[in-house]
C-alpha cells in the first residue's frame, strides 16, 4: 500500500472525510477543534451541526462562512485575542456568552474552535467542565492534553478562578424555558382563601 499526501483541493476532490486538527469530543452534541479548512467540511458534514462557536476575533473566512451558510450552520463569534502574555487575562463575559450557547441545547450539535484548538477552546472547555463538576485536575489534564506542551499558566489561572456561579441564573432560564415553565398555562396556579 502506498501512502500519498494528499492537499486540500484534492482531498475534497477524491471525498476523503478528516476531522479538523485537534478534534474532539466534548459532551453528546458538543465538539472542539482547531480551525477547519476545505478538507475537513465532508467530515463537518456528517455531524449534522446546528452551531459553530468561533473564538477568534479575525472575520470568518469566506470558504468557511459559504460552507456554514450551504449547510445552515450558525456562526455565533467571541473575538477573545489568543495571547502569550501571562499578566493578560481572558475576558469573562466573552467565555459566559459562549457558555450560553453551549448550554442551550437547541444550539447542538454545535463544534468550538479558535485557531488550533488549543488555549482559547481549553479554556473554554476548562470552565464548561467546571460547569459538570468535574475536578480540576482532571480539568487540567484534559486542557493540557490538547495544548500539546504549549500549556499557559494564563489560562490554567483562569480556568481556576472561573466563577461557575455566575452561570447559575443562566441555566435557570435555560431550563425553565426548555420545559416551558415560562407559559402562564404552566405555572402554578395558587388559591389564596
Amino acid at each position: 500500500m502506498i501512502l500519498e499526501q494528499v492537499d486540500e483541493e484534492g482531498a475534497a476532490a477524491a471525498g476523503l472525510v478528516a476531522p479538523p486538527a485537534n478534534f474532539g469530543m466534548v459532551d453528546a452534541g458538543v465538539y472542539r477543534s482547531g480551525f477547519p479548512d476545505a478538507a475537513s467540511f465532508g467530515f463537518l458534514r456528517g455531524l449534522a451541526l446546528r452551531s459553530v462557536v468561533y473564538l477568534c476575533p479575525e472575520p470568518y473566512p469566506e470558504a468557511n462562512a459559504a460552507f456554514l451558510k450551504t449547510e445552515g450552520i450558525r456562526l455565533f463569534q467571541f473575538g477573545i485575542e489568543g495571547n502569550k502574555d501571562p499578566y493578560v487575562s481572558i475576558p469573562v463575559d466573552a467565555i459566559v456568552g459562549a457558555l450560553r450557547v453551549l448550554l442551550d441545547v437547541r444550539n447542538h450539535p454545535v463544534l468550538i474552535h479558535c485557531k488550533r484548538g488549543k488555549h482559547r477552546t481549553g479554556c473554554l472547555v476548562g470552565c464548561f467542565r467546571k460547569l459538570q463538576n468535574w475536578c480540576l485536575s482532571s480539568v487540567f489534564e484534559e486542557y493540557h492534553r490538547y495544548a500539546a506542551g504549549k500549556s499557559r499558566l494564563s489560562d490554567l489561572r483562569f480556568i481556576e478562578s472561573f466563577d461557575v456561579t455566575c452561570m447559575r441564573d443562566c441555566m435557570l432560564r435555560l431550563i425553565y424555558r426548555y420545559h416551558d415553565c415560562l407559559q402562564k398555562s404552566k405555572r402554578l396556579q395558587y388559591d389564596v382563601r
